[in-house]
């Protein structure tokens, strides 16, 4: 086992998530070590996401642990398999480590879903747009700064075009259509790409127009990444401070209750590309 002292955001998942195997076992740090053939401490360290495991020794922890979901175990383990460096690395030193991890858990998920109140969300962003929304950042980035992160947010597209593009379905209130970010002619521009993007077959998009008045979840962003089970799915939510993951059952219930709730108010995939052009003309 090798040590990680900046362990990602999946690694982290993966460590809590054999802790979880482990105390749904009932057994002790102590006591699974014993059966594992090794140390309170090394364990300790695996569940912390200090030292890396191997898929085998995965394997072997599911064993000991009684563990008889094959479709989780071959999860986890695939979570060890990947050891290249994702395109997001090249930003380590540069962007904050949540948007890092943000592009981790999109670049990772099977299939992606989104509702945003007051911005268009950042994997359909144009440049220009993007750019601009982070002109507004406080406080005030360097124009470095703010090329840094557009280019990381553009890049974090490449999950749409890939050759095996992640489904991705997105709410996006009508609040956020409307602001001219960038002035009219960025705003035109970035509408005029939602509907080209609302063309391709694994994408959806979907408007909650001013008629619709209060609904389940207004004023928030939020995002959820399914895994490959259930068990590994994801919430991320936007927060000034950066981007929150959540993983709790509880949490994960809770998001895809509220983004049922927010699509039964929304207007179909059809609807929402006539308002959308609607909205375009009169810019």
């Amino acid at each position: 086992m090798s040590a990680r002292p900046t362990p990602t955001a999946r690694r982290v998942r993966l460590a809590s998530e054999l802790r979880k195997l482990r105390e749904r076992a009932g057994l002790t740090a102590t006591e699974a070590a014993k059966e594992l053939g090794t140390s309170s401490g090394q364990l300790s360290n695996v569940e912390t996401a200090r030292f890396g495991v191997s898929a085998e020794r995965i394997r072997a922890m599911a064993r000991a642990y009684s563990c008889t979901d094959q479709e989780l175990v071959t999860a986890l383990a695939a979570m060890t398999g990947d050891r290249t460096r994702g395109w997001w690395e090249q930003y380590r030193e540069v962007l904050p480590t949540g948007m890092l991890d943000l592009a981790e858990l999109e670049h990772h998920a099977v299939a992606l879903r989104t509702a945003y109140t007051a911005h268009i969300p950042g994997l359909l962003q144009t440049l220009d747009h993007a750019r601009e929304i982070f002109r507004q950042s406080i406080p005030a980035l360097t124009p470095p700064e703010i090329e840094h992160r557009a280019s990381h947010r553009i890049k974090r597209q490449g999950v749409l075009y890939r050759p095996d593009p992640t489904p991705y379905r997105t709410i996006i209130h009508e609040a956020a259509l409307r602001m001219k970010v960038g002035g009219p002619t960025v705003a035109r521009e970035q509408l005029r790409y939602l509907l080209d993007m609302s063309e391709r077959a694994h994408i959806t998009i979907l408007v909650i127009p001013f008629d619709v008045g209060a609904f389940p979840g207004s004023g928030q962003s939020v995002g959820y990444a399914s895994g490959p089970v259930p068990q590994l799915d994801t919430v991320h939510l936007d927060q000034s401070h950066g981007p929150v993951l959540l993983d709790a059952e509880a949490q994960l219930a809770k998001y895809r209750q509220l983004l049922d709730r927010m699509e039964d108010v929304a207007l179909d995939q059809e609807k929402a590309r006539d308002h959308i052009h609607h909205i375009a003309q009169h810019l």
